[in-house]
C-alpha cells in the first residue's frame, strides 16, 4: 500500500505511563468535571462493573464527565449526542491507535482496529470485497456443518459449558472462512487455534499482570504464542502466492484484493488484517450467542415467539442464507435486545488529536477519550426499563423513532464493524440450530459474572442444562 504505515507504539508499561502524565500535566485546567482523586477502589470497581461508576456519574454530571482510572484521567461521553459526536460527526478529531486498542498491537499488529487516518480509510476500501453480502451467505455452510457438528454430542440433562462451547465453535469456523485451514487436521489448522486462544488470554487476565514483563509472565507466553502464529500464517500467506487460482475464504481475497493504483497488501498487512479479523469476529460472536441463549432461557415469552417463528417459516429445515439475513424478524430483535444489553465491544477508547468542545467543556489534545456504547444502551431517558430483556422494543417503527447515535453494538459511521453482517449471520445460524433441537435452563445456585476484557463474556463460563424442545 502507497499510505505511509503508522509509527509503531511503545509496550513498555513505563514509558506508556509516563506519557501519560506528560500529557495530562500539558492539558491541566482544560478537564470536564468528575472524580479525578487518585483511587485505587474506584480503578477496582470500574474493572469489575463499570456500570457502576459511569452510570450515577452521568446522572451527577450529564453526557461528559472526568474520572481517574489508575494514573490516568480519562473523559467519558455518554448518549446518543455523544455517541454521534465521536463516531460520525467528528471522528477526525479522535485516534483509536492512542486510545487502549493500541494495547492490542502486540498481538493484533496493524489491523484495522488499530490503525487511523488514509492509511485505516485505504486499508478498508481494498478489503470491503471480501465482506460484500455474498461472500458471506457462501460461508453460512462452514457455519451450519459446525454447529451441527457440535451438537450432535449434546444429550437432554446433561450440562453444557455454553460459552466455551460457543468459543470453540466460533474458532473452528474463523479458521476454515477466514484463514482456509483445517481445525481437525492435526496440523497447522488446530496448532492456530490453540496458539491463538492463548494469545488471546493475555487479555483477559488483570491489568496489573498484563505490566509484568520477564521470564515466566504473561507477557512473555502472549509473544511466544504470537510467534507460533507468526509462523503459521505467513507460511499459509506465501503457499496462496503461490497458487494459480485465489481461494475463495477471506485469506484468499485479501490476498487477491487490489487498491484503486492496483496495488495490493504486503505480508505484513495481510496477516495484521488477518489477526484482527479473528479476534473480532471470533470474540463477538462467543459473547452474543451466549447473552442470547442466557435471556431467552430467562424470557419465556420472548423464547416462545422465536421458537414459533422457527417452526412456522423453517420447519425443521436449515435456514437459507436469505432467511438468516432478514427472513426471522422476532430472532432479529432478540439479538438487537442481546447487544443493546450486552455489546461486546462495550468501551470505544480514543485519543484526541485536536483540542474540540463539548456540552460546554473543552477538551485538549491528547486527552483519553472514551465512549461505551454498554452504559449508553442503559440510560432509562433513551430505553425505558433499561435492565429488562425486551425484544419488541426493536420492532421497525420503534427501532426508526430512536434517537440517532443511541444504539451502537458495532460503532458508526466510516468505523463501524466491517465483519458486522458476518458476526450476525453466524450467530443466526447457530441460533436456529440450538433452538430447533433443544431447550437451555439454567443451572440452579448459578449466577452469571460479567468480565469486560477483551470483550463483554461471561465470567468464567456459563453452564446450562440441555432439555428436549417443547412441543
Amino acid at each position: 500500500m502507497r499510505t505511509e504505515a503508522p509509527p509503531p507504539l511503545s509496550a513498555n508499561p513505563v514509558v506508556r505511563i509516563a506519557s501519560d502524565l506528560l500529557s495530562e500535566r500539558a492539558a491541566r485546567g482544560t478537564f470536564p468535571p468528575g472524580p479525578t482523586d487518585f483511587n485505587f477502589r474506584r480503578t477496582r470497581v470500574m474493572a469489575r462493573d463499570p456500570l457502576s461508576v459511569l452510570l450515577p456519574l452521568y446522572r451527577e454530571y450529564g453526557p461528559i464527565f472526568s474520572v481517574r482510572l489508575l494514573h490516568a484521567r480519562v473523559v467519558f461521553m455518554l448518549g446518543p449526542e455523544a455517541n454521534r459526536f465521536i463516531l460520525v460527526e467528528h471522528p477526525e478529531l479522535f485516534h483509536w491507535r492512542e486510545g487502549s486498542f493500541g494495547d492490542l498491537i502486540p498481538l493484533l499488529g496493524d489491523g484495522l482496529l488499530t490503525i487511523d487516518g488514509a492509511y485505516h480509510d485505504e486499508a478498508r476500501r481494498i478489503m470491503m470485497p471480501a465482506f460484500h453480502r455474498e461472500q458471506i451467505l457462501a460461508a453460512t455452510e462452514v457455519m451450519f456443518a459446525e454447529g451441527e457438528a457440535a451438537l450432535a454430542g449434546w444429550r437432554p440433562g446433561e450440562t453444557v459449558d455454553l460459552y466455551h462451547w460457543m468459543r470453540n465453535v466460533a474458532m473452528r469456523i474463523a479458521m476454515r472462512a477466514l484463514l482456509g485451514l483445517d481445525p481437525d487436521d492435526r496440523g497447522q489448522g488446530a496448532l492456530a487455534a490453540e496458539h491463538f486462544e492463548r494469545a488471546l488470554s493475555y487479555y483477559g487476565i488483570d491489568f496489573h499482570k498484563r505490566l509484568l514483563r520477564g521470564p515466566g509472565s504473561p507477557w512473555r507466553s502472549m509473544q511466544r504464542s504470537r510467534a507460533k502464529l507468526d509462523e503459521i500464517v505467513y507460511a499459509e500467506i506465501r503457499k496462496r502466492r503461490a497458487e494459480a487460482e485465489p481461494r475463495r475464504d477471506i485469506l484468499g481475497m485479501l490476498i487477491a484484493a487490489r487498491g484503486e493504483d492496483g496495488e495490493g497488501f504486503s505480508d505484513r498487512e495481510i496477516r495484521d488484517q488477518v489477526m484482527t479479523l479473528m479476534f473480532a469476529g471470533h470474540d463477538t460472536s462467543t459473547s452474543t450467542l451466549t447473552f442470547l441463549m442466557y435471556e431467552l432461557a430467562r424470557n419465556r415469552a420472548a423464547r416462545e415467539r422465536v421458537v414459533a417463528e422457527l417452526d412456522e417459516v423453517l420447519g425443521g429445515r436449515r435456514a437459507t442464507p436469505q432467511q438468516l439475513e432478514r427472513g426471522l424478524p422476532e430472532l432479529g430483535m432478540a439479538i438487537d435486545e442481546t447487544l443493546r444489553l450486552y455489546p461486546p465491544a462495550w468501551i470505544g477508547p480514543r485519543r484526541a488529536v485536536r483540542d474540540f468542545e463539548f456540552g460546554g467543556y473543552r477538551v485538549k489534545a491528547g486527552t483519553y477519550v472514551n465512549y461505551s456504547s454498554w452504559a449508553s444502551h442503559r440510560l432509562p431517558e433513551v430505553f425505558p426499563n433499561p435492565e429488562a430483556f425486551e425484544p419488541r422494543r426493536f420492532e421497525p417503527a420503534r427501532k426508526a423513532a430512536l434517537p440517532r447515535g443511541a444504539y451502537v453494538p458495532f460503532g458508526g459511521g466510516s468505523r463501524i464493524c466491517i465483519g458486522k453482517r458476518f458476526g450476525l449471520t453466524e450467530v443466526k445460524a447457530l441460533a436456529t440450530l440450538i433452538l430447533q433441537r433443544f431447550r437451555l435452563e439454567h443451572v440452579p445456585g448459578h449466577t452469571m459474572r460479567i468480565r469486560q476484557m477483551p470483550t463483554l463474556s461471561p465470567d468464567g463460563g456459563l453452564p446450562v442444562i440441555v432439555r428436549e424442545r417443547d412441543a
